[in-house]
């Protein structure tokens, strides 16, 4: 039955992150077709919403059982923790427009070890030498996944800059979805977290495109963070039945769903071996799609970034023999 058990939260997991994986190809597809940023992120988080609100209703009507409430200060502490659901979103999709796919999921990929050094600041300990070399290997993985050593990359420092802040805002997503409220229903407390993403999406939509269009005061004020204006245009209602749909499927419903269903099987370190493979399957997607060129250099980056991720979360010997005491 055990086996069984985990076989399913394997299955599950692994799902979840290779359907995350391909979130990132269809953005960059739908920007080829001329949606804008705003538009990408408002569809696929209102959409997402949308969904978990019937799902959640579902659920409430289907359950034998009365199912918890957050309380009041639970639900401000969720939609507060929720913002940096939408702000990893948004960074990342940002990131994308400057930067290749399977460069921005590689940057993406380095809340592996921004999660150690909050962790450390948090426990107020220094991490051990494990996580230390883990941590080496990543940043070595990065040089080569995002071809550093070839002279002639040109990275555009935007898409950097922007993979980088997704990756801390993934990082802080990571921590506050595994401690807070842990006692409620998986679908009521990513309603709550998605409303808080959608908070920030919407405030982005009025600043980056809708209000620049209806008022020259915030315009000017936009137009000394960019000077592109090419976005700054009413809002394109056709993303929502030609890639929000998926973008919200494939964002916002399905991998917390599916993650929540197999952590409690798999476990946080195996879960987390699991859900890298959202790596490999991000960089397949855009060269099989987008035909964007990933060289043997790189794929051995991503490699050696996998390692990492495997040798940060394989058990101590310690933690190896308490569980053979208690098996």
């Amino acid at each position: 039955m055990k086996k069984k058990n985990l076989l399913k939260g394997v299955l599950f997991v692994g799902i979840g992150a290779s359907v995350y994986g391909m979130l990132a190809t269809f953005v960059k597809m739908s920007y080829q077709e001329g949606y804008t940023t705003s538009e990408v992120t408002t569809s696929q988080f209102m959409l997402g919403l949308i969904g978990l609100l019937m799902l959640n209703f579902i659920q409430t009507v289907t359950s034998k059982s009365k199912l918890p409430s957050p309380t009041r200060k639970e639900v401000k502490m969720l939609l507060v923790a929720g913002t940096s659901l939408g702000c990893t979103s948004l960074f990342y999709y940002i990131a994308v427009q400057y930067i290749n796919v399977s460069i921005a999921i590689v940057l993406l990929m380095q809340s592996v070890w921004f999660s150690v050094v909050v962790e450390s600041f948090l426990t107020k300990k220094f991490p051990n030498a494990r996580k230390i070399i883990a941590t080496i290997i990543v940043l070595l993985g990065t040089v080569l996944a995002t071809n550093l050593i070839n002279v002639d990359i040109e990275l555009d420092w935007h898409g950097v800059f922007w993979g980088l802040m997704a990756a801390s805002s993934y990082t802080l997503t990571m921590f506050t979805s595994n401690t807070l409220a842990t006692h409620l229903p998986v679908l009521r407390k990513s309603m709550i977290m998605l409303t808080g993403g959608s908070i920030v999406v919407l405030a982005f939509l009025f600043f980056a495109q809708i209000g620049p269009l209806y008022f020259d005061g915030l315009r000017s004020v936009y137009l000394n963070f960019t000077e592109n204006t090419q976005h700054i245009h009413s809002f394109d209602y056709s993303i929502f039945w030609t890639y929000g749909f998926i973008l919200a499927v494939f964002g916002t419903i399905i991998p917390p769903i599916l993650f929540n269903m197999g952590f409690p099987n798999t476990g946080l370190g195996l879960g987390s071996i699991i859900s890298s493979l959202e790596l490999p399957v991000s960089v397949t997607m855009a060269y099989v799609l987008l035909g964007e060129k990933v060289i043997l250099v790189q794929w051995a980056g991503i490699a050696l970034i996998l390692f990492a991720i495997v040798l940060m979360n394989l058990p101590a010997k310690k933690e190896l023999k308490v569980a053979e005491q208690l098996s």
